[in-house]
């Protein structure tokens, strides 16, 4: 898969074992943090935390990243796949809920050898698979089996704005072709007794301001084109970082008044979850 790569929107088909494509990624897996981290969607974290590894490099260039050292300056330190499986299981002895793969496009392929490795060790969390939602439809594919919650980030509806602000020409298309697969693969959520999510899809979206419609937008189309039963979250988090404090539209936060007008377009929604808007 990555000798001829097409796991992102990119297509970039080059041959990674010998030069890097937009991600400037490599074969083997990057990672830049491993935690357990209590701070994502109350059936993610739980009480005892979700087990995130951090991977290093993304395939989006997004100006306004608040994990930019991370994603653009590709901090962190290159593993094999089979230390990569060990830190699943350590993961697990630690009494996590579950193994959250944050930004992990561009590993696929070592990330399925890795959970190959780690089950046949006895390591059985569920996995879920926390992406900016710019993977083929081919890669959520080859998933298949390997993943039981996914995560992904529906950013934009408008192509101009997904070129102008993450440099991802075609994100809708690419991101709701590959959310449609997800939902088939996984289908209705699932939880365990302590309320944890052990099955589905979390559809997220960060709202930017000066950018109302486009919620509007993909919220509408999530209520056309998936189940009731999956689960939507908001966040209200924004801040302008990184190069976003230079951009006229995004070098602040969201306003009182935009935050109502999301509360209200998303009240229909019979599952899902919200942000509290952050004060100055």
């Amino acid at each position: 898969m990555t000798e001829n790569c097409n796991l992102c929107g990119f297509k970039c088909n080059v041959n990674r074992t010998e030069r890097f494509g937009v991600c400037k990624c490599g074969t083997l897996p990057k990672l830049a943090l491993v935690s357990e981290h209590f701070w994502e969607e109350p059936c993610i974290s739980g009480t005892k935390g979700s087990g995130t590894i951090f991977f290093s490099g993304c395939n989006l260039s997004c100006i306004f990243c608040q994990n930019y050292e991370i994603s653009a300056n590709h901090f962190g330190k290159e593993v094999s796949i089979e230390r990569l499986s060990e830190i699943m299981i350590e993961q697990q002895a630690r009494g996590v809920h579950n193994i959250n793969l944050v930004s992990p496009t561009p590993y696929v392929p070592a990330i399925i050898e890795a959970i190959k490795i780690a089950r046949s060790k006895g390591f059985n969390l569920p996995i879920v698979y926390n992406t900016n939602g710019y993977d083929s439809v081919e890669t959520i594919k080859a998933l298949d089996g390997y993943v039981d919650v996914y995560l992904p980030d529906l950013k934009y509806y408008d192509n101009e704005l997904a070129i102008k602000y993450s440099k991802a020409p075609n994100y809708f298309e690419i991101a709701t072709k590959a959310i449609l697969e997800m939902e088939r693969q996984v289908g209705k959520p699932k939880f365990n007794e302590e309320g944890i999510m052990t099955s589905g899809l979390i559809v997220r979206h960060l709202v930017l301001p000066g950018n109302i419609t486009q919620t509007k937008k993909i919220l509408e189309w999530i209520k056309n084109n998936l189940s009731k039963e999956i689960y939507v979250s908001i966040m209200a988090q924004y801040f302008p970082t990184y190069k976003a404090k230079e951009d006229k539209l995004l070098n602040r936060k969201l306003t009182r008044k935009e935050y109502e007008i999301v509360l209200e377009i998303t009240k229909d929604f019979k599952n899902g979850f919200i942000q509290e808007l952050r004060r100055a």
